[in-house]
């Protein structure tokens, strides 16, 4: 940090520091100060941020500050905040269209690109069967996590005319909803964003290009994966629009629901890093307890890649020092090799549980009861729309905005979720490293070649 940035960062602290001390004046004593003292000193704090942000350079800071700002017009000027939803529907707009592609490019490199399915191996069966069965318990995990908190509910919400309609179609059969699953034209699927018809496709269109001669099966794979790589920086591009539609966004939340939403907002962080524990308490744990793995030293191994990941938010920062680090705890390079890049496709652990709780938290703003059959339909969408997401940032909140469109579910809150996304990446991120590290001693020691842990190996990938 620039020493400006120092100086900044000291004279915010004051600041606000300063600023409680007068709200708490204002709220709890007989001396009751004017709204125009108590605007400008907001209002004060806000240009300080901003010349922080202005230091900074950080699309994160920005996003932070724009919360507050957004936060701060919709307390203060809520008839200017309504107007202000103009730029969270831009941004919206821009970022529906990465979703279809991302989906469609990710799952055909993801599942193409690794082997001939005839061929496929022990190792690869027990790996997809192992990533299958813990990301699966992790979306349950998220879902009552998310079900018991009730981190949504309480908001007032109006629901969209869209919501509406949907919601009131007829009940539908078993065969109607399996016959939904498939698409009949693909660029109808992608035009009434029916994600999961464009997964399906993508799935089966992946499993032809297994089958086809190597020739052809280099191009389609070199092309879905130039189109993924030009779809992540599409993404990038998008994102630098994020600060103005978050602060649209949450400006439009409070001037309409009040600042109860921000509550709401750190319930749905807490439940999140709690569903997250859970899920290592509950299924790590016993898992390594199971299989006589050394629990302390396997946290030990994987500590600086998970402060990698947990810093910079991507799983693939984190990459390197992961393999290293579970070569040096006894896991066989072939092993490492092949588990662990499957897993940042397959076995998203803490990317399935947010999106699962994302999901259900949006319908309970919302005011929509989803029965359990609804939300298990939910999960299964989900357990195959997040793969090969793992690595992008924010490459999730398509995902998430896909899913919601899919189930009649409005898309609006899922910008305020965005507001405090940076906080729960860190964690989810993590957990998909904590994950897929795991899975490899797992692999290896059912596979029978888990070596026995030396504090001297120190390996290199070089």
């Amino acid at each position: 940090m620039t020493v400006l940035g120092k100086k900044l960062t000291l004279a915010i602290v004051i600041y606000f520091f300063f600023l409680s001390i007068i709200h708490i004046i204002h709220f709890y004593s007989s001396l009751k100060l004017s709204s125009e003292i108590l605007l400008f000193t907001r209002w004060g704090f806000i240009v300080l941020l901003a010349a922080y942000g202005i230091s900074k350079r950080s699309l994160t800071t920005w996003i932070f500050i724009s919360m507050v700002v957004g936060c701060e017009i919709g307390h203060d000027f809520p008839a200017v905040a309504k107007e202000l939803q103009l730029l969270s529907k831009i941004f919206l707009r821009m970022i529906k269209t990465v979703i279809a592609p991302l989906i469609f490019a990710t799952l055909v490199v993801g599942i193409g690109g690794h082997s001939n399915l005839k061929n496929l191996g022990r190792l690869g069966l027990k790996s997809l069967l192992y990533f299958e069965i813990v990301s699966t318990i992790a979306l349950f995990i998220g879902l009552a996590a998310i079900n018991i908190s009730g981190a949504g509910k309480g908001v007032v919400y109006t629901i969209p005319p869209s919501a509406t309609e949907i919601e009131a179609i007829p009940k539908q059969t078993f065969a109607d909803v399996v016959l939904h699953i498939f698409p009949e034209n693909i660029a109808k699927s992608i035009y009434e964003g029916q994600i999961l018809q464009v997964v399906v496709f993508s799935i089966l269109f992946a499993i032809a290009v297994i089958m086809i001669k190597e020739q052809y099966k280099k191009s389609i794979l070199g092309f879905c994966e130039a189109l993924s790589e030009t779809m992540f920086k599409f993404t990038n591009i998008i994102m630098y629009f994020a600060p103005f539609a978050v602060c649209g966004a949450l400006a439009f939340s409070v001037g309409h629901m009040g600042v109860g939403i921000l509550l709401n907002l750190i319930k749905l962080l807490f439940t999140l890093y709690m569903a997250l524990i859970g899920l290592i308490v509950l299924v790590f744990i016993p898992l390594m307890l199971f299989l006589k793995i050394p629990v302390f030293k396997f946290f030990k191994a994987i500590s600086e890649a998970v402060s990698i990941a947990f810093a910079t938010t991507s799983s693939e920062s984190a990459l390197p020092k992961a393999m290293e680090a579970m070569e040096g705890f006894g896991v066989p390079r072939k092993i490492v090799a092949f588990v662990l890049p499957t897993g940042y496709s397959f076995n998203l652990d803490g990317t399935t549980l947010y999106l699962s709780l994302a999901t259900i938290f949006v319908a309970q703003v919302a005011g929509i009861d989803l029965s359990f059959g609804r939300q298990l339909l939910i999960v299964f969408t989900l357990m195959l729309t997040s793969k090969g997401v793992a690595g992008i940032p924010r490459a999730s909140l398509a995902i998430l905005l896909g899913t919601a469109g899919s189930f009649g579910l409005p898309i609006e809150p899922i910008l305020i979720i965005f507001g405090i996304d940076e906080l729960m990446d860190m964690a989810r991120t993590s957990v998909n490293v904590i994950g897929n590290c795991l899975a490899s001693v797992v692999i290896a020691k059912w596979e029978g070649e888990l070596l026995e842990v030396k504090a001297e190996i120190k390996p290199s990938l070089s």
